[in-house]
């Protein structure tokens, strides 16, 4: 692979580690407020990222080059609310789709085809990711300070497998 291209893939898997350990960090001030189904969604998109960063380093390796690992800044620990914290969640996500994106135009720029196969599912997979975060920060706002139906969205997220 071209070493520009190798450089950008070993970025976006410190991307993921990067929301995997957001994300992480997001069900743990869920779990404190007492919110154990939030936490529990927070907790299956971690390990969805931490399964993305492996899917890239395994491709890196498998086309012969090295994964170079950086450093993860310790994220964000507090929210003011759940729709400030769901909004995030979602701009993580937004942030996320861009970095693919310029990735799949690397790999077209460097003529790199095996590269540009596998970028396609993380372009798919985004879409969901997207909607996903959209629809819970919708949820939310809707709820606004009904706690009554926050605790009830608690529930059904409690159940994503």
């Amino acid at each position: 692979m071209h070493p520009e291209l190798i450089e950008a893939l070993n970025k976006q898997l410190n991307q993921e580690l990067r929301n995997a350990y957001l994300y992480f960090s997001m069900a743990s001030f869920l779990d404190y407020k007492g919110l154990q189904g939030f936490s529990h969604f927070f907790k299956v998109q971690a390990k969805e990222e931490l399964e993305h960063a492996l899917k890239i380093y395994q491709f890196i390796n498998d086309r012969g080059d090295r994964v170079v690992l950086q450093g993860v800044d310790a994220p964000r620990q507090e929210w003011r609310d759940i729709v400030e914290l769901v909004s995030d969640f979602y701009n993580a996500e937004r942030e996320n789709t861009e970095r693919i994106w310029r990735l799949m135009d690397l790999a077209r720029r460097h003529g790199d085809k095996a590269c540009e196969v596998f970028l396609e599912w993380f372009i798919n997979e985004q879409v969901e990711e997207e909607k996903n975060a959209l629809e819970l920060l919708g949820k939310v706002k809707m709820i606004g300070d009904n706690i009554g139906a926050l605790l009830m969205l608690d529930r059904v997220l409690a159940e994503r497998k």
